[in-house]
């Protein structure tokens, strides 16, 4: 089940899709980077957020956060799942991977884009090329490669061309 924010937002970008079709999003945390079932199109993106320690409260921002969406439509049924990559504490011993704390802003970006991406792949249209990229953070020191799932499952520091964010 996907956050009520992240349903409402993408309820209201997807309204305009086919009429008839029914969307939904659900968050799944199974799904794997590069890899989607039979049937199902991927697209990934990057986006800013914040993470918080639950061990020692620390909080630090990162700019690299990929969110995986896998997306099917069969039968007028569209479904989304969504995989945001997660990251833990640098400094607490076997700290758990921490969920990111995406701002409304930068929710509404990625299901702006992801609804134009729904378009092309689902629905074979040709829509303007005109995402939009998220809002980025003043981040202090440099990305945490061991500390990063992305990076840990060999997709945060690659280039996806279709794919890229381009940051402000």
């Amino acid at each position: 089940m996907a956050p009520p924010e992240w349903t409402r937002i993408f309820q209201n970008e997807a309204k305009d899709l086919e009429q008839g079709d029914v969307w939904c999003l659900e968050f799944d945390y199974s799904i794997e980077p590069e890899n989607p079932e039979q049937g199902w199109k991927e697209y990934i993106r990057s986006t800013s957020a914040w993470f918080t320690c639950t061990q020692c409260r620390r909080r630090w921002p990162s700019n690299r956060v990929k969110v995986f969406f896998h997306m099917r439509l069969m039968d007028r049924q569209g479904v989304v799942k969504v995989r945001p990559l997660r990251q833990n504490c640098k400094r607490c011993n076997d700290a758990p991977m921490e969920e990111p704390s995406i701002t409304s802003d930068n929710i509404g970006i990625l299901l702006k884009n992801l609804v134009k991406k729904i378009r092309i792949k689902c629905y074979n249209e040709k829509p303007e090329n005109d995402n939009r990229y998220f809002q980025s953070y003043d981040v202090k020191s440099p990305h945490e490669p061991d500390h990063c799932e992305g990076c840990i499952k060999g997709v945060c520091t690659r280039e996806f061309p279709q794919y890229a964010a381009t940051f402000f």
